[in-house]
């Protein structure tokens, strides 16, 4: 079943025609026409009819196509509608990964896209800071991006799939550290890294939050913006997460689970003398040395959300410098044992080199 996109951009392309965005204003006129795609040169996804030998039905996944041969594409765009289906595994998976990224992780869940499956993002448009931007989101999704009129053949989808597993430069890091300051979008950055995979725990490290409302806030909002079929773990033994067999963790994060660990060892500055609290801030040290040996060894996939304390101004209380400093050496340790680690300012990441 030969596969023609037409086009591969939104309702009004990319660049939208008039709009001054900057995502608009970097792409010259024309650069990806509004989604059109056409099999076998006679079918349209848009058919209500379709000819002989070609079955089309719309599911919650999207809307599924058929051919003669037995070829199975996916268009996923828009609100879905109709049952679920749990049928076979689909040759092309054409999907706006822009909007809903964890589509693709339920479908991965389900077995209906396999390591066989050709993906493409398609309905592409300003919600993209950039091409660039773009193909890096891509490359943790295990999805491609093909230009206005490539034709996709599903009888070659596996060849091509394991030519993308080559450019995306094979299995992705075990150990991710992303750092950043308050409402950096570090958090948004993690989620977004796993948002294709099928199986997820998240891992709360923070407290309940009690009866504050901005924390139950922020706790809610955390929770609605995760896929529906990630699990949750709310625990700070994060040495016993880590020593799993195997699994995807996003662990957020490493600053709220110090300051639990400074409440479990009493470690608080409380008036007295320094010496006297030498041996809280030993038990403190332990738990860090026992965190960062449990990240070295670890069989799983992380990535975990830390905060870089390091760039704002000295903190007024003893207190606060204490927890700073500790902080600081901890991301440094845990860093030096990550394969990957980026600081993310203001929505933007930047990596770190090793």
């Amino acid at each position: 079943m030969e596969v023609r996109l037409e086009g591969t951009g939104g309702p009004d392309g990319w660049p939208a025609p008039g709009c001054p965005c900057a995502s608009c204003g970097r792409l010259a006129p024309g650069h990806r026409r509004p989604l059109s795609v056409v099999v076998d040169g006679r079918v349209r996804l848009t058919d209500a009819r379709p000819p002989g030998g070609y079955r089309i039905r719309h599911t919650a996944d999207g809307c599924e196509l058929t051919g003669p041969d037995g070829g199975r594409l996916l268009c996923s765009v828009g609100p879905s509608a109709g049952a679920r289906d749990e049928d076979a595994p689909f040759d092309v998976v054409l999907m706006d990964l822009p909007d809903r990224p964890e589509r693709l992780g339920d479908l991965r869940r389900r077995g209906r896209v396999t390591p066989a499956t050709r993906i493409i993002a398609v309905r592409l448009d300003h919600r993209v800071t950039s091409e660039d931007e773009l193909a890096r989101r891509l490359g943790f999704w295990g999805a491609t991006v093909v230009p206005d009129g490539t034709v996709v053949d599903t009888a070659g989808t596996a060849s091509a799939e394991a030519a993308l597993s080559v450019r995306r430069g094979g299995a992705p890091p075990r150990r991710t550290l992303l750092l950043g300051g308050s409402r950096s979008g570090k958090s948004e950055e993690a989620e977004l890294r796993l948002a294709a995979e099928p199986e997820v725990t998240y891992v709360a490290t923070g407290p309940s939050g009690g009866d504050d409302p901005a924390w139950l806030a922020r706790v809610r909002a955390h929770r609605e913006r995760r896929p529906a079929h990630w699990h949750t773990v709310e625990t700070t033994d994060l040495v016993a997460v880590l020593s799993a067999a195997s699994g995807t963790f996003l662990v957020d994060g490493i600053g709220t689970w110090l300051a639990a660990v400074f409440d479990e060892c009493a470690a608080w500055p409380d008036g007295t003398a320094a010496d006297d609290h030498r041996p809280a801030l030993g038990r403190v040290a332990r738990r860090c040395d026992a965190l960062v040996a449990a990240w070295r060894g670890t069989r799983a996939r992380v990535v975990a959300v830390s905060d870089e304390v390091g760039l704002g101004v000295i903190p007024a209380t003893p207190a606060g410098r204490l927890f700073r400093d500790a902080l600081g050496r901890l991301n440094q340790a845990l860093a030096r044992e990550s394969e990957d680690v980026a600081l993310v300012i203001a929505g933007r990441v930047v990596p770190l080199p090793p």
